[in-house]
């Protein structure tokens, strides 16, 4: 996705960290989508939780500053996340029909598909992708993908090109636009949500799902068995994980532990991300940088992340936690709790500094910023990982998978 490009010198120092639905509508609106600005006073800097500039918000409107960070699964695939004007300049002077494809489809809605596009030269299956996590038992923006994926190969003729298009997508925000006018901005000459065509009759089944699996128990069981089967049935649970990243800032793990989060919640596991800078804007807000601030700051991380795979969940935290002693103590409390898998995103320094998404680098080498990890303070390499990625070597697609490997294998076990 092509983003207009802005000087990052003489940034407005006001900032904003936006919430995840603000990153999908600002996504939208800098590739061409329904504009959008934040509330409040400009000029202001937009951040996402790293505290990476991504775009300015001033009177003149939202200019970019830097790419958004972007992570594994199909919907972070540059062929299908492809911005409104990119796709819009492609299909001008076509006749284009576009399909939201916000919900995995029933049978009738595949089977009026063809006549929704009847006579479209070209048709765009539009799946709406959101930061956040779906709720429990929705599909998720990977599964629609694949699930879209099957569906153009389907519609495709001779005479009708069809292409999968991933869309920036809040998941619940006042300022969410309507599907007309986001069709319209990729160049739709007509749209539809393919949901709104489910007829009656599968309505009303896909609504009573969830109450299948209970009305079996009813009828299998006399009423005293039966309630002790459905209660036992909602307290079991598999045991609870904690997968911890530790490396250099700008090593990626940041990136990979957010991919990994999103496609293990995906496919059912309740998963909670415990980021090193979300962190600290929250349960660590306060803390210096100091080697005990530090220490702290990485102990209450593995204490929460020890509550969630308690319960059964997964935690997957990215923290620098540069030293071994605090390491230690977070996999004496996650052991404790269930699995614990440490990972070392070992990229080199010269890389991570390459990089340098947020300039912290080259404020530590001129001396702004006093015990910076690997430049005056010092990085504890783990000798006790369980594994160990250079992502300089390996893509996040390549990374994430060997983490759910490992992971999976560990959970089995």
């Amino acid at each position: 996705m092509n983003l207009p490009a802005h000087p990052t010198k003489n940034l407005p120092a006001r900032t904003r960290v936006l919430t995840a639905d603000e990153l999908d509508l600002l996504e939208l609106a800098l590739s061409g989508g329904p504009a959008w600005s934040p509330e409040g006073p400009t000029p202001v800097t937009l951040t996402d939780a790293e505290n990476t500039p991504l775009a300015v918000a001033d009177d003149d409107g939202v200019r970019a500053v830097k790419p958004f960070a972007r992570a594994a699964g199909p919907h972070w695939d540059p062929a299908l996340r492809r911005g409104a004007d990119d796709v819009r300049a492609e299909v001008r002077g076509a006749d284009v029909a576009a399909v939201v494809v916000a919900e995995a489809p029933t049978r009738s809605e595949v089977t009026v598909l063809p006549a929704l596009t009847s006579g479209a030269d070209r048709v765009l299956l539009l799946v709406p992708a959101s930061r956040r996590a779906p709720a429990a038992g929705a599909v998720g923006a990977p599964g629609l993908v694949r699930v879209a994926a099957d569906l153009a190969d389907g519609l495709r003729t001779d005479a009708t090109r069809v292409d999968v298009v991933v869309v920036p997508w809040p998941a619940s925000s006042p300022a969410r636009p309507g599907w007309a006018d986001v069709a319209a901005r990729y160049g739709a000459t007509r749209s539809v949500v393919l949901a709104e065509h489910r007829d009656q009759a599968d309505r009303e089944r896909v609504g009573d799902l969830g109450s299948l699996w209970a009305d079996e128990v009813a009828d299998l069981y006399p009423e005293p068995s039966a309630r002790e089967v459905v209660r036992a049935a909602r307290t079991a649970r598999r045991s609870g994980a904690v997968v911890f990243f530790t490396g250099l800032s700008g090593s990626g793990k940041s990136t990979v532990a957010r991919a990994l989060a999103a496609e293990l919640d995906d496919e059912g596991l309740h998963t909670t991300l415990l980021d090193g800078d979300e962190v600290r804007h929250h349960l660590s807000k306060g803390l210096g940088f100091d080697k005990e601030s530090r220490e702290l700051n990485v102990e209450r991380i593995g204490y929460v992340a020890s509550l969630v795979a308690s319960h059964g969940g997964v935690a997957v935290a990215a923290p620098i936690a540069p030293f071994a002693s605090g390491r230690a103590r977070v996999r004496e409390h996650a052991e404790a709790a269930g699995t614990f898998l440490l990972v070392h995103v070992s990229t080199p320094l010269e890389v991570c500094e390459a990089r340098d998404r947020k300039g912290l680098y080259a404020k530590a080498r001129r001396g702004e910023i006093p015990e910076f990890t690997g430049i005056s303070s010092p990085y504890e390499v783990p000798t006790d990982a369980d594994l160990v990625i250079d992502t300089s070597q390996v893509d996040v697609a390549d990374a994430v998978a060997q983490v759910r490997a490992a992971l999976v294998a560990r959970l089995d076990g």
